[in-house]
């Protein structure tokens, strides 16, 4: 089915930004003498927001009393480090590319940092996403509708004509909260049992069984 607006969820669905958070998670961990995480679980623990992950990396989470401290150090690291090895998923540009020339109106919403947010998308996608909304001050991370609501706003379209794409349980659940249908990509941080498990019921494969056909 054809919408006029895609609203894309950016970890796991746009870019493939795991390997960099599991080094920066494993750099605040090992500082801070605590012990590191194996890259399965680290992509088992993200899609609810980075203080999350920590929240899951660290042992006794937040009543450990070095989580505060812990935190600052990934996400100083992060900030950092969040280029080193992210990279768009195969097929991807040309999708957002196939998008934009139909005339679709593209954002990404994400549980990611506000400014990382708007850097990834920046340099990755330059202006194929009109709209970047990431976590910050008075925007609920999703599965709250707050992001989208935001992104809904900044474009001046209507919710009625867009969809919701993304790879995990938390972009289900966003985009039932925000009154959306949603894809569901099996290309990933979770698999299309966890997914079906969790609601999830329309799934595509690789990037090109969203794109337009050509007139």
């Amino acid at each position: 089915m054809e919408y006029k607006t895609y609203i894309f969820d950016l970890d796991g669905t746009l870019l493939d930004t795991l390997h960099d958070l599991w080094v920066s998670c494993n750099y605040a961990l090992r500082e801070n003498g605590m012990p590191e995480r194996t890259l399965d679980e680290v992509r088992r623990f993200v899609g609810n927001g980075v203080k999350k992950l920590m929240e899951r990396a660290i042992p006794q989470g937040l009543d450990n009393p070095k989580f505060d401290v812990t935190y600052e150090t990934f996400r100083k690291h992060y900030l950092v480090h969040s280029l080193d090895t992210t990279k768009p998923y195969s097929g991807i540009p040309e999708l957002l590319a196939n998008l934009k020339k139909h005339g679709k109106r593209i954002a990404v919403v994400s549980n990611k940092f506000y400014a990382a947010t708007q850097e990834l998308c920046r340099h990755f996608f330059g202006d194929y996403v009109e709209v970047a909304i990431g976590e910050r001050e008075n925007i609920r991370k999703k599965p709250s509708p707050d992001t989208v609501d935001e992104a809904i706003r900044q474009l001046k379209v209507s919710r009625e004509d867009a969809v919701y794409i993304g790879d995990s349980d938390v972009d289900v659940m966003t985009a039932r909260n925000s009154n959306m249908p949603c894809i569901s990509v099996l290309w990933g941080f979770r698999n299309r049992d966890f997914l079906m498990q969790h609601g999830a019921t329309t799934f595509v494969a690789a990037p090109k069984e969203l794109m337009l056909p050509d007139d």
